[in-house]
């Protein structure tokens, strides 16, 4: 088992900037690829980014490319997700997911999910 919690999420102004963390506990951080989802109210869960084991690849999705950096600090069991200039339809709760077996953007490869952080964008 992997324990996820998210942390970081808040209200902000379109524009503007937040850093979300995700701590990892319970088994070797390392042997997980990493990825962000978000879901806002009345929509589906999207991919937002993912990061593989030694952080040496990522991916994002379209909407959030060149804005949001995914990062991680296995010596930390810590994922991060940088957003920069933000926007109104960038408000959900966002999760950090771990996969043992594959990285990149379907949900379905991610095994371990964490609770969620409310991200609020104002315009």
């Amino acid at each position: 088992q992997v324990q996820l919690v998210e942390s970081g999420g808040g209200l902000v102004q379109a524009g503007g900037s937040l850093r979300l963390s995700c701590t990892a506990s319970g088994r070797t951080f390392s042997n997980y690829a990493m990825g962000w989802f978000r879901q806002a109210p009345g929509k589906e869960r999207e991919f937002v980014a993912a990061i593989t084991w030694s952080g040496g690849n990522t991916d994002y999705a379209d909407s959030v490319k060149g804005r949001f950096t995914i990062s991680r600090d296995n010596a930390k069991n810590s994922l991060y997700l940088q957003m920069n200039s933000l926007k109104p339809e960038d408000t959900a709760v966002y999760y950090c997911a771990a996969s043992g077996r594959r990285w990149g953007s379907n949900w379905y490869d991610y095994d371990y999910w964490g609770q969620g952080t409310q991200v609020t964008v104002s315009s």
